[in-house]
């Protein structure tokens, strides 16, 4: 468990790093070219973007280490319940965060 948390832990710290380096200075000047297509950032959910980070990487970990080494139907089964949590709260919530668009839709 405590392994399972660190790795969380150094996730979430090196998509933060990420985050800044590729959002700010390297695609910072095309999002400015572009700010038509996004939402202002006074309009960004702080809390929901963290709250997607936590869900994406808590699922990472859990597959990672429940579904690697254990073949199985069951272990299918599981790997594409949290595939599809991963990538529908990423894809959905995801473009909320950063695109006008109504909740419903996201």
């Amino acid at each position: 468990m405590k392994r399972a948390i660190g790795a969380g832990v150094a996730i979430f710290a090196a998509w933060a790093i990420l985050d800044y380096l590729l959002h700010g200075p390297l695609l910072g000047p095309a999002y400015e070219a572009s700010a038509g297509l996004w939402r202002p950032m006074d309009q960004m959910s702080t809390p929901l973007i963290v709250f997607v980070k936590v869900v994406l990487i808590v699922c990472f970990v859990l597959i990672y280490g429940l579904l690697v080494a254990n073949k199985s139907l069951a272990s299918g089964i599981l790997f594409g319940v949290l595939y599809g949590l991963t990538t529908g709260i990423a894809s959905g919530f995801g473009t909320y965060i950063h695109m006008p668009l109504p909740l419903t839709l996201a």
